[in-house]
C-alpha cells in the first residue's frame, strides 16, 4: 500500500457494503480497504467462539496492511467478537494504539431519539438476537426504552440470491414483521440490525403503518465515524487521504464483484485473500 494507512472495513460478506457506501459518501477523502469473508459466511448461525476467531483473523489481516482503524461493519461480528478484541487482543498487540469499532454502539447511542412511545423493535440475524447486544447496549443509553427483538433468518439468503425484490420475499417480510409487532402494539421504531436489511427497506415499509420509523445503520455509523475522527486527531492524522478504495474477499472475486454492486451501488473490482 506504499506506506498508506487506510481505514479497514470488515463484514462476513456483502452487507457491510451498505455501511461502506454511506461512509464513502460522507468521508470520500480517506483511503479504504474492504474485506468480505464470503468463504465462511454467514456468521449469524455460528458460535461466539467461531465468530470471534474469524473476526480476529480478519482484523489481524487489516493490521498487516497498515490499517490503524478497523470498522466491523457486521452486526454479528460486533455482537460476538468486538468486546473480546477490544479488551483482550488490542492491549497485547504490537501497536496498542490501533482501534477496532463496531456498528452496534453508534446505533444504540441515538436510537432513543427516534421513538415517541419508548417501544423499539430490533430486526436481526439469529446470532445478533441471541447475543442480546442491542438490548444490553440500548439499556446503557436509554434505560427507559423497551426493546423487542425478532430474528429474520430468511432475509439474508433472499438478499444474497437477489430475490429480495420479488414476490417470494413478501411472505417472509410479512411473517417476521407480524411476529415482531405481536410482541407489543405500540412499537413505533424498527431498527434494521443487519447490514443486509437496507435492501429490504422499501418492502418492509409496505407492510408497516406510516407512523412507524424504519432506521438503518449506514448513515448513523458514517456520522459516528466522522465524529470519532474529529475527537481523535491522533488517529485521523494516521489515515491516508488519496480517495483510494480496494476490495477483497476470501472467496471467488468474480462472484463477489457480481453481488457487490447490489449492496454498494456501483461496480467494483475485487481480489482474493486467505485468512488464517
Amino acid at each position: 500500500m506504499n506506506g498508506a494507512s487506510p481505514i479497514g472495513i470488515f463484514d462476513s460478506g456483502y452487507g457491510g457494503l451498505t455501511v461502506f457506501r454511506e461512509i464513502e459518501s460522507l468521508l470520500p477523502q480517506y483511503d479504504y480497504l474492504y474485506l468480505g469473508d464470503n468463504a465462511r459466511a454467514p456468521y449469524g448461525p455460528r458460535s461466539f467462539e467461531t465468530v470471534y476467531e474469524y473476526t480476529w483473523q480478519a482484523v489481524q489481516w487489516f493490521f498487516s496492511k497498515g490499517c490503524p482503524l478497523v470498522i466491523l461493519a457486521c452486526n454479528t461480528a460486533s455482537a460476538k467478537a468486538l468486546r473480546s478484541i477490544q479488551q483482550s487482543n488490542l492491549p497485547l498487540s504490537n501497536d496498542p494504539s490501533r482501534r477496532v469499532l463496531g456498528v452496534i454502539r453508534p446505533t444504540t447511542e441515538v436510537i432513543g431519539t427516534y421513538t415517541r412511545t419508548g417501544k423499539v423493535g430490533v430486526l436481526g440475524t439469529a446470532g445478533t438476537v441471541k447475543s442480546e447486544s442491542y438490548v444490553i447496549e440500548i439499556a446503557k443509553y436509554w434505560p427507559d426504552l423497551k426493546v423487542y427483538q425478532q430474528a429474520c433468518p430468511m432475509w439474508v439468503p433472499l438478499i444474497e440470491n437477489n430475490e429480495h425484490t420479488g414476490p417470494g420475499a413478501d411472505y417472509f417480510v410479512q411473517l417476521y414483521l407480524e411476529q415482531l409487532m405481536q410482541q407489543h402494539p405500540e412499537i413505533d421504531t424498527l431498527l434494521l440490525g443487519c447490514t443486509h436489511y437496507p435492501l429490504l427497506a422499501s418492502k418492509i415499509r409496505q407492510y408497516l403503518p406510516a407512523n412507524i420509523k424504519v432506521v438503518g445503520q449506514g448513515d448513523i455509523v458514517a456520522l459516528s465515524l466522522q465524529e470519532y475522527l474529529h475527537r481523535h486527531p491522533e488517529m485521523e492524522t494516521r489515515i491516508s487521504k488519496q480517495g483510494n478504495r480496494h476490495f477483497f474477499t476470501t472467496d471467488d472475486p468474480l462472484d463477489f464483484e457480481q453481488h457487490a454492486g447490489i449492496f454498494f451501488g456501483k461496480n467494483i473490482t475485487a481480489s482474493m485473500v486467505h485468512l488464517t
